[in-house]
């Protein structure tokens, strides 16, 4: 959350389940006892094979000003239990008014590839605090890597061209307009219509005009004229507003006028009708008036699957303006991601826990996970999830949790990195997050570090994530364990 663009607290932001277990917790004098959750989630959304982890500066920045206000805890005096006495005793409306958070967090950085079951962020400290930012940080990390994800597609099927997201209109409010635009940006998208997140983000902003601009006017030519006589340097023509190629033909006439004023034409859009057609055709007309290299904007509700089709077409489109099916995940609301406990101190030392459940990939994993990423020389080869606690041995062994038959040996020579980096400590951040550029280009060194068939849209290769073997063995004693005494 960028404090420019939320005045207030956001300590509520959060569900009511959180705060009853959080009173539990202070109530049966396990506030400060010690856990450890991890955030993951499950299955690559958009039925792909890769996943972008976005969301962690929004995370620490709202980490950075947690609290609950006077009037926050004012609002929550006033909600009743089922006996309409009040839900939370006065005393520990004071104790959450005094709260400092003293968590602290491991996290992937933002911009890596990432896969299901692999913890995105680890959270250890207090249980009660644990317990009250499960709500605010799968909002936050679910959403934004569930866009910068879908805005890494769309770049894939573009290939080198410019891709601008124009989805503020359709947006789920405003916090889903501006959130979306710096993660799509993050994704691989060149620039946004959406001006207050250019301004909070640094994100470069396009636009020109739309339909109501030509419709004001008598007629297109003169709507064209007077814009390129005021915005001589920002002319792309919006040409399907009644005809498409006698618009491309007007303004091609505006872009004459402009050649002679020493400006040259930027380019035209178009925005309904037979874009593979319109475009060849647009280019053509273009090219024969010597305006070969003005660009060609399509939009009109295009995704990664559109844009490849057209390609495949022959469009001539260099352009590519991505609205609602970016910014609303169009064909996948939401990532889906959970947060999960996943150990707890005891004056024993450590317990682990998991969640059980009837689908094996429901269970949960246990411990106090890392993940080690190997590579060789041709690139990323597989990813192994491990307890920090109890790293791997050499030449370390993992298991593919769904199938223990399927196991894979690294050598003890193989290069690795493990991908969760402390960026919180005590409470205190000790990260500096990159500058988004920076986050932007990491998307595309990390995709290119895999195999081809990860980034495809139809049916990608699995890309192999598993268990260290202590791990592995751990899981499936607790397992059993809970199973024999359930």
């Amino acid at each position: 959350m960028d404090n420019r663009l939320y005045g207030h607290s956001l300590g509520l932001l959060t569900d009511l389940y959180q705060l009853t277990m959080a009173y539990g917790y202070w109530k049966s004098g396990k506030a400060e006892q010690e856990a450890v959750f991890n955030l993951y989630f499950r299955k690559n959304p958009f039925e792909g094979g890769f996943t972008i982890a976005c969301g962690l500066a929004t995370v620490l920045n709202y980490i950075r000003g947690y609290r609950f206000t006077d009037e926050d805890l004012a609002y929550l005096r006033t909600l009743p239990g089922n006996d309409h006495r009040p839900l939370f005793e006065p005393a520990f409306l004071e104790y959450l008014g005094a709260l400092s958070l003293t968590i602290s967090i491991e996290a992937v950085p933002e911009g890596t590839a990432v896969f299901p079951n692999e913890p995105l962020l680890r959270v250890r400290g207090s249980i009660l605090q644990c317990q009250l930012l499960e709500t605010a940080l799968l909002t936050l990390i679910n959403f934004e890597s569930l866009i910068a994800t879908k805005a890494a597609r769309i770049r894939l099927a573009a290939e080198t061209d410019t891709i601008l997201e124009f989805g503020l209109r359709r947006a789920q409010g405003i916090d889903g307009g501006v959130t979306a635009s710096r993660a799509a940006y993050i994704g691989g998208v060149d620039a946004t219509s959406n001006v207050l997140a250019g301004k909070l983000y640094n994100i470069p902003v396009r636009g020109t005009h739309a339909h109501s601009w030509v419709m004001s006017f008598d007629t297109e030519l003169e709507a064209f004229q007077t814009y390129a006589e005021v915005q001589p340097n920002n002319a792309t023509f919006l040409v399907d507003t009644y005809n498409t190629l006698d618009g491309v033909r007007h303004a091609i006439e505006a872009g004459r006028t402009l050649r002679e004023r020493g400006y040259k034409l930027s380019g035209i859009r178009l925005d309904s009708g037979d874009l593979a057609y319109l475009s060849i055709e647009a280019r053509r007309l273009l090219d024969e008036a010597g305006f070969a290299d003005a660009g060609i904007v399509a939009s009109n509700d295009l995704d990664e699957y559109l844009v490849t089709s057209l390609k495949q077409q022959g469009a001539k489109i260099n352009i590519w303006g991505i609205g609602t099916r970016l910014v609303t995940a169009y064909d996948q609301p939401a990532l889906g991601g959970v947060y999960k406990l996943a150990a707890i101190r005891t004056p024993k030392g450590w317990e682990y826990k998991l969640k059980l459940s009837e689908q094996t990939a429901k269970v949960s994993n246990p411990g106090i996970q890392q993940v080690r990423r190997f590579r060789d020389e041709r690139g990323f080869v597989a990813d192994m999830i491990y307890d920090a606690e109890r790293p791997p041995k050499a030449a370390p062994q993992m298991i593919d949790p769904l199938d223990f038959t399927r196991r894979r040996r690294f050598g003890a020579d193989v290069e690795f990195e493990d991908l969760l980096v402390p960026v919180l400590e005590n409470g205190q951040q000790t990260y500096v997050c990159p500058p988004i550029h920076s986050v932007r280009q990491r998307v595309q060194e990390q995709l290119r570090g895999f195999h081809p068939g990860i980034r495809r849209f139809t049916n990608p290769h699995t890309y192999p994530v598993g268990l260290e073997e202590q791990l592995h063995q751990l899981k499936t004693e607790l397992v059993l364990h809970l199973r024999n005494t359930a």
